[in-house]
């Protein structure tokens, strides 16, 4: 899809910005470019638009060289997002969504249903946001405008560059969710710079970690979890997110936590070995992208299947789940805790997973039930 070959640039004052770099980015693939501050993570993605031009070697795009492609048609075909959004303040939402698509002659019924589309895929109803102006949203929602503004001419490739930065750690999260959702639904080819690693490792299919103007790495999340290529990439990961022992059972303060924390099936054990040490939890509930439940799986689990490589989390996930409906009581509750070793049971509505009811939530509402009989989710 996108290949770099020995691509180099160098600046007037002699800084060497990239050093031959031979990268291939793959249809579909989530890529995230990750390093220092002047590593030439930025400079590489805005090569693709050729918003940078190399000093030597070539770039492809589906096997066509793009030094010979037009630059202002290359970067219609290219969704950009970045830090500052860069919404046009004086027009609507509906408009910012529709530009490029007008700019490519889009007829008006067609760009209409795009951005109705577009709008319905990041959770914005159409009706109530596609006549706001952007000063009219919170930054979040400016940055969900950003993201489906760079889809709506359906490009193949979408390069990000930091997009959420600026935001605030829960809106940053919450967007962070957001494109894994998107990519698992739209399959385009993203290249995504941050200087993140725990947001690398969450949204990436592949992650490069660049250093000085070269790539010093380049894998999956959880092989580089495994395997880090040498001491500037442990440095860089962290100790913290390194997974290095398979025998880390938590303590009962560590088990001390009411959040639901999930995971896709898709995800490797080193990366869930890596949210659990995270979130402090010794289970992961697997979930899509709808939070339709499928099961769990266990630290204990996790700790007998950590050396085959090959395994995702579905192939070690338990699905015979004792669980209950959103409309339980607390009597339901405690009889399944009654004689049982379960830790923390998950709540259902319609089989998608809401929420769970760990032992000590439990007992909060045994002491709360001389005033109400309200279930626990």
């Amino acid at each position: 899809m996108i290949k770099f070959e020995h691509v180099t640039k160098k600046y007037e004052d002699n800084f060497m910005a990239l050093n031959d770099i031979n990268l291939e980015i793959h249809k579909g693939e989530l890529v995230t470019l990750i390093g220092p501050s002047g590593c030439g993570k930025t400079t590489t993605m805005r090569m693709i638009n050729r918003l940078n031009e190399p000093t030597a070697g070539k770039i492809f795009i589906n096997g066509e060289d793009i030094s010979k492609m037009d630059p202002v048609e290359l970067r219609r075909n290219i969704g950009y997002v970045i830090q500052q959004i860069g919404l046009f303040p004086h027009m609507t939402i509906e408009e910012n969504i529709a530009l490029v698509p007008r700019l490519k002659k889009w007829d008006e019924a067609r760009y209409s249903k795009r951005v109705d589309e577009l709008l319905d895929l990041v959770g914005l109803d159409p009706s109530t946001f596609k006549h706001r102006f952007p000063s009219e949203l919170s930054g979040g929602q400016q940055q969900r405008i950003g993201v489906i503004r760079a889809l709506a001419a359906e490009p193949e490739i979408i390069l990000m560059d930091e997009p959420f930065s600026a935001l605030d750690p829960i809106s940053r999260e919450q967007l962070q969710d957001d494109i894994v959702s998107l990519q698992e639904e739209i399959q385009k080819t993203i290249v995504f710079v941050t200087h993140d690693m725990d947001e690398a490792i969450k949204i990436a299919n592949r992650i490069a970690i660049m250093k000085k103007g070269e790539i010093v790495q380049i894998d999956t999340p959880d092989k580089i979890l495994r395997h880090p290529a040498n001491e500037f990439v442990k440095g860089f990961i962290g100790e913290e997110r390194l997974n290095q022992g398979t025998s880390m059972i938590p303590s009962v303060t560590d088990l001390m936590h009411f959040n639901v924390v999930t995971t896709s099936p898709r995800r490797g054990l080193a990366e869930a070995f890596r949210l659990m040490k995270e979130k402090k939890v010794d289970s992961l509930f697997i979930t899509d992208k709808r939070k339709t439940f499928y099961g769990a799986v266990s630290l204990k689990k996790l700790d007998e299947n950590y050396k085959n490589e090959s395994l995702t989390v579905a192939d070690i996930m338990q699905t015979d789940i004792k669980t209950l409906s959103a409309d339980a009581v607390v009597t339901d509750v405690a009889e399944l805790f009654h004689g049982s070793d379960i830790g923390t049971i998950p709540v259902l509505e319609e089989n998608k997973l809401i929420g769970v009811v760990t032992r000590s939530s439990m007992m909060r509402g045994l002491a709360e039930w001389n005033h109400s009989s309200g279930g626990n989710q």
